[in-house]
């Protein structure tokens, strides 16, 4: 249960840093490293967006989908 809550707390902190819902991902080299966006491209599920998150160069970015932000 603690284990839940934390990965609620820490999704909350992650997306409060993403201030607008982006239509495509920015362009290849463009994404400062562990830099977050949000991107609603269509490719997630109904209620939810895909999060990317900028790499090293080299190493690819990390894609998710997390339920779409309240507001």
């Amino acid at each position: 249960m603690k284990l839940r809550y934390s990965l609620a707390v820490l999704i909350a902190f992650g997306l409060a840093g993403c201030q607008s819902i982006l239509k495509e991902e920015p362009a290849k080299g463009t994404l400062p490293t562990g830099k977050k966006v949000l991107v609603d491209d269509g490719t997630c599920p109904p209620g939810e967006v895909k999060q990317v998150t900028g790499a090293t160069a080299g190493n690819p970015r990390i894609k998710e989908c997390v339920p779409m932000p309240k507001g």
